[in-house]
């Protein structure tokens, strides 16, 4: 009996991409004859025909399935779903517009059988394409996480990747609401090798990653894979605390062996406008750690099937 691999490919308005992504996966399947597959396309709330195109392709060939969310519920969960609903004795995830090349598969296949790694993961050598400043953030993102969290994360590292069914189960098996995925595939361990690509561009459509939404996710990886912003804010304010205890005794004794007046009232008002804006940054970074807790205790799921395929 053939073994199967199941590959997860989370689609937001990719309507235009799907045709070429089917057309380029029929094409791998066929060249990897001796694994069968299943693709579990999942449809994130998609605004355009994603979902028509979806059921379409499902008609046409048994190996897609197709999982429809009641709304947009973002990329880490539309990945957790569809790994729910694998069956496969390896799970891939890419995405649908073949920035992740699906070349690659076979390749992934090979290390985990042949070379007895538990997961086969890919990283972008190079951003063309890209604009400089996202690319610059980028690199700085992935120094400032490696050194505040235990967790290592790889600079230029894709979701894109094929894990063994016992991988799998381990990032199963953490049903946190606040999810970061590139953080939980290093978490669980395993052994991994790294795959090496140039950057591609995509088949068809627009990104749906904006900076701001990029910089959102950051924030989502720092908050969830460290604690050193809270001791930051513990330390700034502890600093703040020493400086005013000096500056009043300073402030006495110069008033009594002196006999110098306080002045500088302009100066005194940015001070004061200066530490509470430090205040407010460090109560900010509390608030994102309490919201995170908040969202976990509520206990809500983490998708909402509207209708699916697979049975």
């Amino acid at each position: 009996m053939k073994e199967l691999i199941s590959i997860v490919v989370p689609c937001y308005n990719e309507e235009k991409a799907l045709p070429h992504y089917y057309n380029k996966m029929r094409e791998i399947m066929n060249n990897m004859n001796y694994v069968d597959f299943e693709i579990i396309l999942v449809n994130d709330g998609s605004k355009d025909n994603t979902l028509k195109e979806m059921q379409e392709l499902a008609r046409n060939d048994a190996r897609i399935k197709f999982i429809n969310f009641s709304k947009n519920f973002g990329k880490e969960a539309a990945m957790y779903a569809g790994f729910e609903y694998s069956k496969g004795d390896f799970i891939a995830v890419m995405d649908a517009d073949l920035q992740d090349p699906p070349e690659l598969l076979e390749e992934m296949y090979k290390g985990i059988k042949e070379e007895n790694y538990d997961c086969v993961a890919t990283r972008r050598t190079t951003r063309k394409g890209e604009p400089p400043i996202r690319s610059f953030f980028a690199r700085m993102f992935y120094r400032l996480i490696n050194r505040i969290s235990k967790t290592e994360m790889v600079d230029g590292a894709r979701d894109y990747r094929l894990m063994t069914r016992q991988m799998l189960n381990a990032i199963l098996s953490m049903k946190e609401y606040n999810r970061y995925s590139k953080g939980l595939f290093s978490f669980v361990g395993f052994d991994t090798k790294w795959l090496e690509y140039e950057n591609v561009e995509r088949v068809a459509g627009e990104t749906h990653w904006s900076f701001w939404k990029l910089f959102k996710y950051a924030l989502e990886g720092i908050t969830a894979f460290s604690t050193v912003p809270l001791v930051m804010s513990s330390i700034i304010g502890s600093i703040f605390f020493f400086i005013s205890i000096i500056a009043i005794i300073y402030i006495i004794i110069n008033t009594l062996m002196y006999g110098n007046q306080t002045s500088g009232w302009p100066s005194m008002i940015c001070i004061i406008f200066m530490v509470t804006g430090i205040q407010l940054f460090c109560i900010g970074i509390i608030g994102q750690y309490l919201s995170k807790v908040y969202l976990e205790v509520k206990n809500r799921p983490i998708y909402i099937v509207k209708d699916t395929n697979i049975k």
